[in-house]
């Protein structure tokens, strides 16, 4: 057992890729369990993150006594919407527990250990540095109570990022990585300017992920989102909310009678004023958001030091005279993002980290 440590935790967060940005405010763990080097089960976080991916994986098994446990993430002690995990583990007589994270939930931090050494369950923890970023937006969440933002943009080779004569910069392969981006997000934001520009969808369009249909959030603090858009078509299945600053009882009644929910802010111009913003749609149980805006929008982040990953698409091809921008592209020429090994074709994908926490 002691030499496949590292392997059945690798199938652990396998299992967990699978529904991030899909569980709400509880993170997506994955959980193995394995008894005489075979995986006898396997599961992850439930959409809307209940149940517990241990408990999954225990619930229906009837023979697992000396098993190990391998699991992403500290198996949870408290009681929440669900028991703690720590009970079926018990209960199911697992032998050992390992896993890569301890639980930055103050209700559990660091107690899965002693509580299951006290029944005789051997428990480690297990550093792995493939996954060191993995729960980036879990603490993130725990730590400031928002969500955790990532912002998408897609640059020519000579840091346009309007094309004047098509809709599009990047090619099709950089676009079907945005609609996966999107599926490991709970919400998008974008702005009224933006819609009402390039009337987007704003969907996740890959077969096998089609349902998935990140909530959506507009800021259109005067509201000025026009009524007729793509998008109308799909407030039917998700939540769409427009941010606004603006007090207009009848466009306000407008929009919610074409299926809007309406937010009221005082302004957004600030950090406190983003912070305030991230903070209400965290309350509303969203943990991971991709911004989806242009560069205007985006330097304002940028600038704020509101932002936490940032993926940068950049074309090889030169638009010269057939592009433009908005807003300078100086914020995007300095920060010096780290270059992804992922084929798109010809285009690049490029990715800054910010750490601000």
């Amino acid at each position: 057992m002691t030499t496949n440590h590292n392997h059945y935790i690798d199938l652990a967060f396998q299992k967990a890729e699978k529904n991030l940005g899909r569980t709400r405010l509880n993170p997506s763990v994955g959980t193995v369990v394995v008894k005489n080097d075979t995986v006898i089960s396997s599961a992850v976080t439930s959409h809307n993150g209940n149940p517990h991916s241990e408990f999954i994986a225990l619930n229906n098994l009837k023979d697992c006594a000396g098993s190990s446990l391998y699991t992403t993430l500290e198996p949870c002690t408290h009681f929440g919407n669900t028991p703690p995990c720590v009970n079926i583990i018990i209960k199911k007589k697992i032998k050992n527990v390992f896993y890569a994270f301890e639980d930055p939930d103050i209700r559990t931090f660091k107690k899965a250990k002693k509580f299951l050494s006290r029944k005789g369950i051997k428990t480690k923890l297990i550093h792995t540095k493939k996954y060191s970023n993995f729960y980036q937006s879990y603490f993130i969440n725990k730590k400031l109570s928002i969500p955790f933002i990532t912002g998408k943009i897609a640059i020519s080779k000579d840091y346009l990022t309007i094309n004047k004569k098509d809709k599009w910069i990047t090619n099709e392969r950089s676009r079907k990585t945005v609609h996966l981006l999107r599926n490991r997000h709970d919400c998008i934001l974008s702005t009224s300017k933006t819609i009402n520009l390039d009337n987007p969808i704003l969907n996740c369009r890959i077969n096998g992920l089609n349902n998935n249909k990140p909530d959506l959030f507009i800021i259109d603090l005067k509201l000025k989102l026009k009524k007729k858009l793509s998008l109308n078509n799909y407030l039917n299945t998700r939540k769409t909310f427009i941010i606004t600053s603006k007090n207009n009882p009848s466009k306000t009644l407008a929009y919610k009678k074409l299926g809007y929910k309406i937010i009221f802010i005082n302004k957004l111009r600030n950090k406190n004023d983003f912070n305030s913003l991230y903070k209400k749609i965290y309350k509303l149980g969203y943990s991971r958001m991709l911004v989806e805006t242009g560069l205007t929008f985006l330097n304002n982040l940028i600038e704020n030091k509101m932002i936490h990953n940032l993926y940068i698409f950049k074309s090889n091809k030169k638009l010269g005279k057939n592009g433009k921008n908005n807003n300078t592209s100086n914020y995007l020429k300095k920060i010096r993002p780290k270059l992804l090994t992922i084929n798109l074709n010809g285009d690049n994908l490029l990715k800054k980290e910010f750490n601000y926490v």
